[in-house]
């Protein structure tokens, strides 16, 4: 008896592991790229012309949603607005990341499209001190950093590690204006990335008043 049941038991054990297997849903995502395939796929836009007809926006907004095919690609293969490529090794690069059914027929101007930080710092101007060592806190308060100390000596421009802000020595002013480029504007340009600072490099506040942000 025993015997009969141990060789039901190995019968049915096969076919009750390959039902499992077989209920099992194959992992898809939107765009797959399978290793080492001869032909691979080009992923296609997602922009479709359907997007240039008026569309309610249900109450959402007081506009009709519409959108030119052509706007719409342009927003969908920058990375960011105010930069055209990615800024990172880690990145995935928005028009590859941006594809699929998830996106079709979607308004490009709608979705999240926050501005790329390390280039709204690169348009903060130098800060020209005379002290050979400055100070940095970010502006203090809860969205400031820790502060630290930046040795202003060498002849170059002398950044935050923390927020990228820069710093150079006005003994050295003539020498970096020399230079054939600059990572940072060297003087206040008025335009709106700019942050004003009143008060001097090492009370980076708007108003002036401790705790309080740039």
């Amino acid at each position: 008896m025993h015997s009969i049941t141990r060789q039901l038991a190995r019968r049915c054990t096969p076919s009750l592991s390959r039902s499992i297997h077989a209920s099992r849903p194959l992992l898809r995502t939107d765009n797959p790229i399978p290793a080492n395939d001869p032909n691979p796929r080009t992923p296609h836009s997602p922009v479709s012309q359907t997007n240039a007809l008026p569309t309610s926006s249900e109450g959402s907004f007081d506009r009709t949603l519409r959108e030119s095919p052509e706007q719409g690609e342009q927003m969908r293969v920058a990375q960011a607005p105010n930069r055209a490529t990615t800024w990172a090794r880690s990145q995935n690069p928005r028009e590859k990341a941006m594809v699929g059914p998830r996106f079709e027929q979607t308004i490009m101007e709608d979705q999240p499209r926050p501005l790329a930080a390390i280039d709204l710092i690169h348009a903060q101007p130098v800060s020209w001190v005379k002290e050979r060592v400055v100070s940095c806190d970010g502006g203090g308060g809860p969205l400031g950093h820790p502060r630290i100390f930046i040795n202003t000596d060498k002849p170059q421009i002398c950044w935050c590690t923390y927020c990228g802000l820069p710093f150079a020595n006005e003994k050295n002013r003539k020498h970096i204006e020399a230079l054939p480029h600059h990572s940072y504007p060297l003087e206040p340009l008025g335009t709106p990335e700019e942050v004003p600072k009143i008060g001097s490099a090492m009370g980076q506040s708007n108003t002036g008043r401790p705790l309080e942000q740039r």
